[in-house]
């Protein structure tokens, strides 16, 4: 069967996002310093990561990334498979293109197969219906659903819509979807007004998705004719930006975006997220090294966090949170801007 221009969009973007995969991130996480206590007085032994989201045992994900032509679908199987040997949960790419031609569902259902018991995410764009979620989520057999916004990434994509009122299919969803619904932004980031809109919509749970990863306005940009939109480049809320708008927060929040070292996890969580996503990096490492290879890499972080923890002196991450920290003069100055208080 002949690949349609939706399905070999997905092969463009992985192509693309591993052209533009920059080893050193830029979402905020080197602006931000954990204060040395060299009497840490805890063991490595003691050390709970458990982050008690869906039941999970790791506060770190393998996030959306693949599915939708024959390519992606087997770094989803791939994906999939890390997955499972490192017990970790994994959301696949957008399932919009399988909505529009079903014979590409089994590029994402291919990864249910891989790991039949693993908690597995479901993709869609925040336009779709219920009875969409409903598909998506049958298709995966998925345990959530993530709804993304994108609407920087539609903007600059050549064939994108234009068309940007989602917070009505957002509402049905989450009201009406058996499984926990996560919005999710795509790599451009959160603030605090649209934490506050989504939380009378019934969200509960956010991906932040901020700038400093996976970068969408090059992706798209890369893939226009023209110029149009070049300046776009550096747009929207860092990951550490976006975890300061969502200080106070009640929302149970997600943080993925530019995360590189098992440090920048624990930042992350230090500023409130409940569990980080990791999407670029680890395609990366599929694409460059292997299967195997990808897979030892974290479970090399799965070994180093405890360390890390317990250096910090922190035995869960309940007392992460309370580990002093220190942000850069341009932080300090975004959340003077935006009266945000300081974590």
């Amino acid at each position: 069967m002949a690949q349609s221009l939706q399905s070999h969009r997905k092969d463009e973007h992985v192509f693309l996002a591993e052209k533009y995969f920059q080893a050193e991130a830029s979402a905020g996480f080197d602006q931000v310093r954990f204060i040395h206590n060299p009497l840490p007085e805890t063991a490595v032994a003691a050390v709970d990561l458990t982050p008690g989201l869906f039941g999970w045992r790791w506060p770190f994900f393998i996030n959306a990334m693949t599915g939708g032509s024959a390519q992606t679908g087997r770094y989803s199987e791939a994906l999939a498979t890390i997955a499972k040997h490192c017990g970790l949960a994994m959301a696949t790419g957008s399932q919009s293109v399988a909505l529009a031609e079903p014979a590409l569902a089994e590029t994402f259902a291919r990864a249910r197969t891989a790991n039949p018991k693993g908690f597995m995410i479901g993709n869609l764009g925040a336009d779709k219906t219920l009875a969409q979620a409903q598909t998506a989520v049958a298709m995966l057999q998925a345990d959530a659903l993530e709804l993304h916004l994108n609407a920087v990434q539609e903007t600059v994509m050549p064939e994108g819509d234009a068309d940007f009122h989602w917070a009505e299919s957002i509402q049905a969803i989450v009201v009406g979807l058996d499984q926990p619904v996560i919005v999710k932004e795509v790599g451009f980031g959160m603030n605090r007004e649209a934490l506050a809109k989504l939380r009378t919509l019934g969200v509960q749970y956010v991906d932040l998705g901020g700038r400093g990863g996976t970068n969408f306005a090059l992706i798209e940009g890369a893939r226009r004719q023209d110029q149009a939109f070049a300046d776009l480049a550096d747009f929207g809320q860092t990951t550490v930006e976006s975890l300061l708008e969502a200080q106070g927060s009640e929302l149970t929040l997600l943080a993925t975006g530019g995360i590189r070292t098992p440090l920048d996890v624990l930042k992350a969580l230090r500023l409130g997220a409940s569990a980080v996503g990791i999407s670029g990096l680890v395609l990366h490492w599929l694409i460059q090294e292997g299967q195997a290879a990808a897979e030892a890499h974290l479970q090399a972080w799965q070994t180093t966090l405890p360390k890390l923890m317990a250096m910090l002196g922190a035995q869960n991450l309940a007392a992460l949170r309370q580990v002093p920290v220190v942000l850069s003069p341009a932080l300090v100055s975004y959340t003077k801007q935006r009266n945000l208080p300081l974590p």
